[in-house]
């Protein structure tokens, strides 16, 4: 589905992380050598754009046991669940305070027909899904059943419509299925169950129309974009933000084309790049692994900040206020699925390694925050780089799940102005900077940190500066473990979690830190304000 050339050697746009001051790095170190110091500067004075809470947002789509058997279990099941959906997951999920779920594909949205998954349970047409396994769908999980997932998550929803083999009569219909206060539809609707209207913030047109959505060529896809556009209407005093399916990985010219032709009826852009080292079809195991495989997947992590770079310069050259956001709506590693499952599930396990590129990404985003609005990590239960995996019964946080807790109270934060100056990692061809970090004003006044220590080896010494904040403390969270490939298992579910972490210490306006190897870090900034 996606062609990702993965690049082994990245030129300094590339590398550059956050403003990152790379002037002084040179080759990195042998093992022996004591580890070089970092140095970052953050400017509080200087707020910057929103950390918008719905980087957070998470997908999940019919495809293997993301939806049938990870969320939805139905109301007669001896998992404990609320009508249908599995407890454990469901409060795993508020914890996080997932703001916004993407539903239901993907591919699978490329050919989903609303109207089948309405009414009776029992009575819905039973497909195949044609997409993911060549399993049946009994449409069991509807528009109902995911609008009540968006209840229990307390969650906000956005619907991918059907642009591949689907009208602008069925598209304009769903939306007003969902939100007409009255009419026929909405007779239809409280026929169903559901007499009130639901809230419809987000509305995907389509699908990457590039590939499985229709294989459409810009020009055409931008034209049936604004076609499909038409016909998405929302009722008297509410919007509807309409989300474009943009480009894949590097295809900026698709980024252009749709900005050129269909940009002025478009409130996002969306943008699909996943990390899959050795390049497609993904092959690599997920938790087999040496430092070279740890070392290329990060290095292919870190094009996120050039693509999105790239992107943004396209979108720029149409959009310089930046009306039309940047929607990085499928994001994460994709390996080769777990030995024993359908390969058409996309089943992988998650390890320290998944761990480290969520935090790059996370960090990557603050960065370009004035464009990028909304992200979706690729998925949320059992498929790809998910937060939780369950077996039945049994559930499991995944280290990604960890991280994207520590970092919880960026949501809706004031990104602040960073500068890293980092040494250099590096492992046989694959070199990129130790340090990747993003700092972030939150809604709560205290300022947070995110740091990720790359290298797997050695411990990098850490001085922050900091400018126009007058902190006094410092509080941290740290996620490691002893292998880089260690994961959390449904028996040792605690392998990989979050930890106190002590080697943080304020004095006179500086911060000093000792990063571990092969680590996430979270800080917390208490006593500061504005100088």
């Amino acid at each position: 589905m996606i062609d990702v050339a993965l690049a082994v050697r990245r030129t300094a746009a590339v590398i550059l992380l956050f403003g990152a001051t790379l002037a002084n790095a040179q080759t990195a170190p042998a093992p022996s050598e004591p580890p070089r110091e970092a140095t970052i500067k953050i400017d509080g004075g200087k707020p910057g754009p929103t950390y918008d809470r719905r980087i957070f947002t998470q997908f999940a789509e019919h495809l293997g046991t993301g939806v049938y058997g990870g969320l939805w279990v139905g109301p007669s099941s001896k998992i404990p669940n609320t009508r249908g959906f599995r407890n454990d997951v469901v409060g795993a999920l508020k914890r996080l305070g997932v703001p916004v779920v993407r539903w239901p594909g993907g591919c699978f949205a490329d050919e989903y027909h609303w109207r089948e998954g309405i009414g009776p349970r029992g009575t819905r047409p039973v497909k195949v899904n044609t997409n993911w396994g060549g399993v049946t769908e009994p449409n069991t999980v509807g528009t109902h059943e995911f609008m009540e997932l968006i209840d229990q998550l307390g969650a906000e929803p956005y619907i991918s419509g059907n642009v591949g083999n689907g009208t602008p009569q069925e598209m304009a219909e769903w939306v007003e299925y969902i939100t007409a206060p009255a009419g026929t539809l909405a007779d239809l609707r409280a026929k169903n169950g559901r007499k009130s209207p639901w809230a419809l913030p987000y509305f995907g047109i389509g699908n990457e129309l590039w590939g499985c959505g229709g294989n459409m060529r810009a020009e055409y896809a931008a034209d049936v974009t604004r076609r499909y556009s038409t016909f998405i209407k929302a009722p008297a005093n509410t919007r509807i933000l309409k989300i474009a399916s943009g480009a894949n990985s590097d295809d900026v010219a698709f980024t252009d084309t749709m900005m050129r032709i269909a940009g002025g009826q478009l409130d996002a852009l969306s943008l699909h790049y996943y990390t899959v080292p050795g390049g497609w079809p993904p092959r690599a195991s997920a938790t087999v692994f040496d430092e070279t495989g740890w070392a290329q997947t990060l290095a292919a992590t870190l094009r996120m900040d050039d693509l999105i770079t790239q992107h943004t310069a396209a979108m720029d050259k149409y959009d310089p206020a930046k009306r039309v956001w940047l929607a990085v709506d499928e994001w994460g590693t994709w390996y080769a699925g777990d030995p024993g499952t359908n390969p058409g599930f996309l089943r992988q396990q998650n390890t320290l390694r998944d761990a480290m590129v969520a935090a790059i990404n996370l960090n990557i985003f603050a960065r370009h925050a004035d464009r990028v609005k909304m992200t979706a990590i690729a998925q949320m239960v059992d498929v790809l780089q998910a937060m939780i995996l369950t077996d039945g019964s049994k559930m499991v946080l995944t280290p990604t799940y960890h991280v994207f807790a520590m970092y919880r109270p960026y949501m809706d934060g004031t990104v602040l102005p960073i500068e890293v100056a980092s040494p250099w990692y590096n492992k046989d061809q694959y070199t990129m900077p130790a340090v990747s970090a993003s700092a972030v004003r939150g809604k709560d006044g205290r300022v947070h940190v995110g740091l990720a220590n790359l290298d797997p080896n050695r411990a990098t010494p850490l001085t922050v500066t900091l400018n126009g904040i007058a902190a006094t403390r410092v509080v941290g969270q740290l996620l490691t473990a002893p292998a880089m490939n260690a994961l959390n298992a449904f028996d040792a579910p605690n392998t990989v979690a979050p930890a106190a972490f002590t080697d943080a210490r304020i004095d006179a306006g500086r911060l000093t830190v000792t990063l571990p190897p092969k680590s996430v870090v979270m800080l917390a900034l208490d006593g500061d304000k504005p100088e």
